[in-house]
């Protein structure tokens, strides 16, 4: 059996790995020069976004025996409105590196493995088509599934960040919603080291956002972070995507091949997260390979999950900065304060997401009527 990956990111390797365990050797084509060959950059994995599984990284080695260590267990979450800030206390997450860095979650996955990459590829799908049983995209977006036909674009956005140094504590990420700066978008500040951290901003490519100037953008935000840190941050290294797709795939697998990580469409649209996700569909992709599982049925909860997001999406952007404000300081209320960190805790099963989409979705009828 023949099976051709495309695309040697988290969910490309995931599969591998996978695969290779159960006797399949895959050929993995990078067209990159090396295994998290982009910039280096700080990711976060909330355990809230994934019910009702409660810790996804443990959950991973457990039941995958894919072990994968984070930069720090997030034990503060700090977040930030035009006027107020409160914070989300407990084991509620992880932090971990991505790219080029030793450390990157793509260069652990790349140590257990031992499957042949083919570096600098320059192959196309049709080719492997022709040459090999199964393909696998892993291309890390949505422009081959939009290409052939599979993709839903609810979204693009563009994403200004750089590493900036300063002092920080690995454990307590930041998070901004400010609409007078970044409008119906956010900001964050994940540390990756007591001494630098990735400072990003993203928003929608709406037309209103698109006149705005992308620089004056992030100097406003950038400001912005360096008071409420009380910090003049040194930038590093900076970087910018735009026009990024945000959707999903409309089928998961079309005859032999199958649509894994941001080709399926593992980001979520309501924060951005999604590595979870993306493991999760290269392991069920090889399941699916392997006769251990129908793909199609094992990512139904990932369909779910994605739409539930997209209307969180919604719902954040239909809020002013006046009601943003007041659910960031009901945060630090003490009637709410401890029940929040207790949903948002690792301990609990709870789909606060799947609860709260119902709610959601009127709240955007009654908004966008």
């Amino acid at each position: 059996m023949k099976v051709a990956i495309m695309g040697a990111g988290i969910s490309g390797l995931s599969c591998a790995i996978m695969l290779e365990r159960n006797g399949i050797e895959p050929t993995i084509f990078e067209k990159r020069s090396r295994v998290g060959d982009r910039f280096i950059n700080a990711e976060s994995m909330f355990d809230i976004l994934n019910r009702p599984i409660k810790d996804c990284l443990p959950y991973i080695k457990e039941k995958f025996n894919i072990e994968l260590q984070p930069i720090s267990e997030v034990d503060k979450l700090f977040i930030h409105s035009k006027n107020e800030v409160s914070s989300i206390d407990g084991k509620i997450g992880y932090t971990n590196m991505r790219g080029r860095h030793e450390e990157s979650f793509e260069r652990q996955l790349e140590k257990q493995l031992k499957s042949k990459i083919i570096f600098n590829s320059t192959d196309q799908y049709e080719t492997l088509c022709k040459e090999f049983d199964y393909v696998i995209l892993a291309t890390g977006d949505g422009e081959y599934a939009s290409n052939l036909g599979n993709y839903r674009c609810d979204l693009t956005c563009t994403i200004v960040g750089a590493t900036v140094v300063g002092d920080f504590i690995k454990s307590n990420p930041h998070v901004w919603f400010n609409y007078d700066i970044i409008p119906k978008g956010y900001g964050w500040l994940i540390p990756f080291s007591e001494k630098e951290a990735n400072l990003v901003m993203a928003y929608p490519d709406y037309p209103n956002n698109i006149k705005l100037d992308r620089q004056s953008m992030w100097q406003k935000f950038y400001d912005l972070a360096s008071n409420n840190l009380e910090q003049n941050f040194k930038v590093r290294d900076s970087f910018q995507i735009t026009r990024y797709m945000m959707g999903i795939c409309i089928r998961p697998k079309i005859d032999n091949t199958y649509f894994i990580g941001n080709c399926f469409g593992t980001i979520s649209p309501g924060l951005g997260f999604g590595q979870f996700v993306s493991i999760l569909t290269g392991v069920y992709c090889a399941y699916d390979i392997l006769g251990m599982g129908k793909y199609e049925k094992l990512v139904e909860p990932l369909f779910e999950n994605y739409n539930n997001s997209l209307v969180l999406r919604r719902y954040l952007e239909n809020l002013t900065d006046e009601e943003l404000d007041k659910i960031v300081k009901d945060l630090d209320n003490k009637l709410l304060d401890k029940l929040i960190d207790k949903l948002c805790d690792n301990k609990t099963s709870v789909d606060i997401l799947k609860i709260s989409t119902p709610i959601m979705k009127l709240i955007n009828k009654i908004k966008e009527d």
